[in-house]
């Protein structure tokens, strides 16, 4: 299997944990991604429209995208467990889709702050989305129980936005305000799976 990938996407990032976790890591190459907005490559738009990546093409040719798809593919080539079952695979998703709005709005503030010139930006913009990721915080910290112990895609799709953040947007500073968060950060990036994907 091939993933395409750019090295600092908290999306690929959360394939690479899953695959850690399953261990497949080994059965999978890492191929720099060409899915670049500005930059349209033909040969990889043959392949994915849509232009994202990360891009997972199987052993089969088959081209899968985007990261819960691909997360997906390979619980299911592991037949492994990171997904669940009943409940808890709705708890999983839920959360899954949680992260996964974290990562959109830590990816347009990086834009945002980062890209845009300091004359056209739009702090009003800029809140907004910082305020997904309050919002989010704030609804974790309220349930201090809730991801101890997961090593599902629902946390690791948690967990990459805000190794994101805190290596390419320190300036929304989130720690101080979310203990509870913060310290199940720290004991999930130790995790071997977790600190060998480490791309900052």
């Amino acid at each position: 299997m091939k993933l395409h990938h750019s090295g600092l996407s908290p999306f690929v990032r959360k394939v690479t944990i899953l695959a850690g976790f399953l261990r497949i890591s080994k059965k999978i190459e890492l191929v720099a991604g060409k899915g670049n907005l500005m930059l349209r490559d033909p040969e990889f738009r043959k392949l994915n429209p849509s232009g994202q990546i990360p891009m997972l093409v199987t052993d089969e040719g088959e081209a899968l995208f985007d990261s819960p798809v691909i997360c997906e593919y390979l619980n299911d080539f592991a037949k492994g467990k990171l997904i669940g079952r009943g409940d808890e695979r709705w708890r999983n998703l839920r959360d899954q889709a949680l992260g996964d709005s974290m990562c959109d709005a830590a990816l347009q503030l990086r834009y945002e702050i980062g890209l845009r010139p300091s004359e056209l930006q739009w702090q009003q913009w800029r809140n907004a989305w910082a305020s997904k990721i309050i919002d989010t915080l704030t609804w974790l910290e309220t349930r201090p129980d809730h991801l101890s112990g997961r090593h599902d895609i629902g946390a690791i799709s948690i967990f990459v936005p805000l190794a994101f953040i805190d290596n390419r947007i320190p300036e929304l500073s989130w720690r101080g305000d979310f203990p509870k968060v913060a310290a199940w950060f720290d004991a999930f990036s130790a995790l071997p799976q977790v600190a060998a994907t480490n791309p900052y």
